[in-house]
């Protein structure tokens, strides 16, 4: 089973043992001491089924269990253990044909039972990684006020909290003021250890982690309004100059169908931009008319940090009736594209994107060969993939060489086929692989944000895009002599799928990964968070929402390592700005095939994932989940060199950063 698996029935039987727990109590409060027993020995059995799983997905990862293990299991151990220990003599008692009444005590220590079972995965649900004194305190403390309220709802009026099998006898009011004593002491403690666990819970936390390295500057007082882009093409090449005016739009589908959209010139997706290695890039950005306002943030490009186009860190958005120059030379040949940064779960949905292809100087001719680029994008639930002219069918000759480019620019991923042909996967991210070998019949999973470029040789005969298992949408591309003839597309919904760690031939990479400098790890989950100054239902790393996570601090030159753990049981696709990562290993596989540098890689639920790079392109850069709603949601932080600042406010809310 997978560890996302593993978590799943690990909260199936979470969810069994508050529901046995509960039914035992309910049981023995009504006197069904037959069926009491019963419900009891289920709930212990269920109880200690949930240690197993706990146990098996320790096995997967400590960042699994970190809450269950200190807290959770024991807890619900103590209460059970309790709870079997006074209900046990009673249901004895009653199963050899004793006349018994109700015990408070069993009864109010099977609800405990429950109550920690509950407190258990509520924990595990709203706060997640990393368990926290505070936490641990105010759990606690509610399990123990969950008990005394108990106790004062079971026990009627003269009753004891002993055995009731005969009619209590009239107690003075020395007894009474006792119990009352008890119960006001308990409630105070109670509350007063709740306050405290809720005022650890405000300490301030560290606005700044190192990953085990030192906080010396690389460069000192650098501002990122400092690091722009180059002003000349390198020699040999050209200047490509691009005006983009954002602006609200009706743009019409391919089915016809027409769609209000925000859009660059008036198009979705916006204007393809496209140049030759050594090319310099200038686009001037316009804002016509989004209220907003917007950037442009050049995806999986490392430009220099002044042109990365994130609002409050780099630059400032672009209101309505101005613009900004965005200037960078095309040193990085491949597939890639262009988007907002700023409100961008909005944004890029309404169609605020577009493609960026950087050709190599000495490449193949464009007439030589069929290059489409085409963008996949989800308009109000239908998705869309066709190249610039809107078609989704295409001539292409037997024989030619031809290369897709697909580009997802959703938030989630989508599951791509190319039917009828064998083809290679040339570029993941805009790196070409080593040595990629022919593959047909094979699903690929393409993250959100990510590019895969794919290569053949145009058959005789149709062939077919599909994009999750549609056969009837997609692309086509068909022959002359096969231009009108109906292609037929098995079903591709049980095909395997390629796995890119297997992928191609190792080659040398080069750094050593496994002396790195800085280590850092990211544990993604959801809980209560603070998001902007608001308490939320966040999408969290390491339990906080941005702007509160911590600063990720590294140098020039060091070699930075990072760990992602996901723990819930969503997909996240993981984007780091300004530098591409070498993966290394999903739990804990190594990557065998071809060395795969990417810039937007899935962490799908329970997975682990350990990447790396050098850092050589200082600035203040974004590191977040390309899945944009749970970015907006608080899955997001920054990676900073230490000695750069930003003048823009940055998403911590401070005009500079520091590195203590």
């Amino acid at each position: 089973m997978s560890t996302g698996s593993w978590i799943l029935l690990d909260h199936v039987v979470a969810l069994l043992s508050i529901a046995a727990w509960f039914a035992a109590g309910v049981a023995l409060a009504l006197r069904r001491t037959r069926l009491t027993p019963a419900v009891l020995g289920t709930a212990v059995l269920v109880t200690l089924l949930r240690v197993g799983t706990v146990v098996m997905l320790a096995g997967r990862g400590w960042w699994f269990v970190q809450e269950k293990v200190l807290l959770g299991l024991p807890m619900l151990g103590a209460a059970g253990v309790g709870a079997v220990l006074l209900a046990g003599p009673h249901l004895l008692a009653a199963g050899r044909g004793r006349t018994v009444g109700r015990s408070v005590r069993a009864v109010v220590a099977l609800f405990t039972a429950a109550y920690a079972a509950l407190a258990g995965l509520v924990v595990t649900f709203l706060v997640g990684y990393p368990l926290t004194a505070g936490t641990a305190v105010i759990t606690v403390s509610l399990v123990c006020a969950g008990a005394l309220l108990t106790a004062r709802v079971v026990a009627a009026p003269g009753e004891s909290t002993a055995e009731v099998d005969v009619a209590p006898a009239p107690e003075d009011r020395r007894a009474i003021s006792r119990r009352r004593f008890i119960a006001w002491t308990g409630g105070a403690v109670v509350v007063t250890t709740a306050g405290a666990g809720t005022g650890l819970s405000f300490l301030p936390a560290e606005s700044v982690t190192r990953g085990g390295g030192p906080g010396r500057p690389s460069r000192a007082g650098l501002s990122v309004a400092d690091l722009r882009g180059a002003d000349a093409p390198a020699p040999g090449g050209t200047v490509r100059r691009h005006v983009l005016t954002a602006q609200q739009a009706t743009v019409r589908l391919p089915s016809g169908r027409e769609v209000d959209a925000w859009a660059f010139n008036g198009e979705v997706a916006g204007p393809a931009l496209t140049a030759t290695e050594g090319d310099l890039v200038e686009v001037r950005l316009r804002n016509a008319d989004i209220e907003d306002g917007v950037t442009l943030h050049w995806h999986g490009y490392d430009v220099p940090c002044g042109e990365d186009g994130v609002p409050g860190v780099t630059q400032r958005a672009v209101p309505p009736g101005a613009d900004f120059v965005y200037r960078f030379r095309a040193d990085q040949v491949g597939t890639y594209w262009y988007h907002t940064h700023h409100a961008s779960h909005i944004g890029v949905r309404k169609g605020l994107y577009g493609s960026l292809v950087v050709s190599p100087r000495a490449g193949q001719r464009a007439d030589e060969q069929v290059d489409l680029t085409l963008p996949v994008h989800t308009f109000d639930g239908t998705v869309v993939i066709a190249a610039r002219d809107g078609r989704t069918e295409h001539p292409a000759p037997p024989g030619a060489p031809v290369r897709l480019r697909l580009i997802n620019t959703d938030s989630d991923p989508h599951r791509i086929v190319l039917a009828g042909t064998p083809f290679r996967l040339a570029a993941v991210d805009g790196r070409d692989l080593n040595q990629p070998g022919e593959v047909r019949d094979v699903g690929l999973h393409l993250p959100a944000g990510g590019r895969y470029d794919l290569v053949f040789r145009m058959p005789d005969r149709s062939v077919a895009l599909v994009v999750d298992d549609d056969r009837a949408g997609g692309l086509r591309l068909r022959p002359p002599a096969d231009a009108s003839a109906a292609t037929h597309v098995a079903d591709t919904s049980g095909l395997p799928e390629l796995d890119l760690l297997r992928y191609g031939a190792p080659a040398a990479v080069p750094f050593d990964p496994g002396r790195a400098d800085r280590h850092f790890t990211m544990v993604l989950d959801r809980g209560i968070a603070m998001v902007n100054g608001r308490p939320a239902y966040a999408q969290t790393v390491n339990g906080r929402g941005h702007p509160g996570i911590p600063d990720q601090l590294v140098a020039d030159g060091d070699v930075v390592r990072m760990t992602v753990v996901n723990r819930s049981l969503e997909t996240h696709p993981w984007h780091l700005h300004g530098h591409s990562v070498l993966i290394l290993s999903r739990d804990g596989t190594p990557s065998t095939g071809s060395p795969l540098w990417v810039d937007t890689f899935d962490v799908r639920p329970g997975e682990t994932w350990e990447v790396a790079f050098r850092a050589t392109n200082p600035g203040i850069w974004m590191n977040h989940c390309h899945n944009l709603p749970h970015a907006e949601q608080g899955m997001m932080l920054r990676l900073r060199y230490a000695g750069v600042t930003t003048p823009f406010g940055g998403p911590h809310g401070e005009g500079t950063a520091h590195d203590h």
